[in-house]
């Protein structure tokens, strides 16, 4: 089976002169629950994000199915963005518009310019938010002020409105790293249900080694934007503490708890 998603040779230098990735290349397969992990500042978010293109790749080449992502001109973008869904650790909505609000706007990218201006969204766009809000539990929230929400409902606004999209690919940068370890687990439920139900691919950066051994297929270690690990499930839940201290350095301490 052809990979669903390349990275190969990936490079980001920013404008800084900070060296964010050097060399990182892997494939994913139709399906996979891919994790990324290392220490903040390893590379992880800078990665997810060179893959749909909100940070620009400074080399390398980043392919999603037959589609050249690093060389897609803007319409063409616009059109593979539409395929990927994207879900952030600080939730990245808009805290003052409702919750039915934030999560129409996953469908923007399908949106005539002008409507989306107006926030005009068609019956049936409606009638999926509504259905994205019922599969994560909160569609009694959908007149609610985001503001008002807790931190795990409102990760659940941006897994329903990644959903809006009907992505082929989630990508999700530590979606749990703000929440205490049992809303952590709740969010990494709706992620694993979409991966293994709906067979949506998913790329995923985790904090914790005891979510990561518990939902990952497959494992991608950076250190200082490097790929200094690959484990399979198995292999991740037998990390020696050599391979550990690889990742992590000499002085984290293995623990169950956060990590990076």
């Amino acid at each position: 089976m052809e990979p669903i998603l390349q990275v190969k040779n990936l490079h980001k230098t920013y404008e800084t002169g900070t060296v964010a990735l050097t060399d990182v290349s892997f494939d994913v397969k139709q399906g996979e629950f891919l994790v990324i992990i290392g220490l903040s500042g390893s590379g992880k978010s800078t990665l997810l994000r060179c893959i749909n293109r909100l940070v620009e790749p400074t080399a390398g080449e980043i392919w999603f199915k037959d589609q050249d992502v690093t060389r897609a001109k803007r319409n063409e973008m616009r059109r593979i963005r539409r395929r990927f869904g994207m879900i952030f650790q600080q939730f990245n909505l808009v805290k003052r518009s409702t919750v039915l609000i934030n999560v129409l706007s996953g469908r923007l990218g399908y949106t005539p310019p002008l409507w989306s201006l107006a926030n005009r969204f068609s019956k049936a766009d409606y009638a999926l938010a509504y259905e994205a809000l019922e599969r994560v539990g909160i569609s009694d929230k959908a007149d609610v002020r985001v503001d008002q929400l807790s931190g795990g409902q409102q990760q659940r606004v941006g897994i329903a409105r990644a959903l809006m999209q009907d992505p082929e690919l989630i990508l999700a940068d530590e979606p749990v790293a703000s929440l205490d370890p049992v809303l952590a687990y709740s969010i990494m439920d709706h992620l694993e249900q979409l991966n293994k139900q709906d067979g949506r691919t998913v790329v995923c950066s985790l904090h914790y080694l005891d979510l990561v051994q518990r939902y990952a297929d497959r494992v991608i270690g950076l250190r200082d934007g490097e790929v200094v690990y690959r484990g399979s499930r198995e292999e991740i839940q037998q990390l020696t503490n050599e391979e550990f201290a690889n990742i992590y350095g000499e002085e984290a301490q293995r623990l169950g708890s956060l990590i990076g």
